[in-house]
This record gives C-alpha cells, structure tokens and sequence, in this order.
C-alpha cells in the first residue's frame, strides 16, 4: 500500500466510537473521568496508599483506574470516588440524535496517532481502487 493510497480521516473526537464499540459514550465518560481521577492524584503527588488513607477506596481500584483497566467500574462509581477526592462535581448529560455514517471500507489506524484518554486520533481509510 503506498502512501497515496490512503486518504486522512479526522477522528470523532470519541475513539470508542470511532472503533465501533458498542457502549462508546459511557466508555469515553468513564475515561474521562478516569483521567480526571488520576490528574488529581499525580497533582497532589498522592501514593496509592495514601489516596486509599484519604478516601476509604482501596489502593488497588486506584492501580486499575491508572491503568485504565475500567471494565469493573461503573460510571457512578468513578463519580463517587471524584467526590471523595474532595472536588465538587457536576454532571450534565445531552441527548441527541445519532449521525448515521456509511461505511466507507476497510480502516487501518496510523501507528503515529497520538494516543490517550479521551484524545482525537486520526484515522487513515483506504481508498478506493
């Protein structure tokens, strides 16, 4: 495949969605809020140990959330864990009709895409011969 083969997509902004997953928007708020939750430790310089002292919620679901191992955490649960970090919270949730896209053919994901919690990514399509 050569170079100009493969045309530049803008990521959705939700990269989740833009893999397909079936739960994307829960999966980006939880990452979000995971980030959220570990900015806050790493600005307090906080150890686990000392976070579990401070909130009561074991060391080990703070290892798992740094490693964004989320699967086993709801949402709510994320949320409660942010307030006994001591921040003030508000959650603001929008409905909206879904943008039907058509596919457009295979994708393969640039290995130089930025990588993170809730960042864009681009992605490259193949074009059609």
């Amino acid at each position: 495949m050569k170079k100009d083969d493969l045309e530049l997509v803008r990521g959705s902004g939700n990269v989740y969605r833009d893999f397909g997953r079936p739960n994307a928007g829960l999966e980006q708020a939880r990452a979000v809020t995971a980030a959220k939750i570990i900015r806050i430790i790493d600005e307090r310089k906080l150890s686990m140990r000392d976070a579990e002292k401070l909130t009561g919620v074991p060391y080990s679901e703070f290892s798992r959330i740094r490693n964004t191992q989320l699967g086993r955490f709801t949402l709510d649960r994320m949320i409660a864990i942010l307030g006994k970090l001591d921040e003030d919270i508000e959650v603001s949730v929008t409905f909206r009709a879904r943008k039907r896209r058509v596919s457009a053919g295979p994708r393969a994901v640039s290995s130089k895409a930025p990588r993170g919690i809730g960042g864009r990514r681009e992605i490259r399509r193949a074009r059609k011969a």
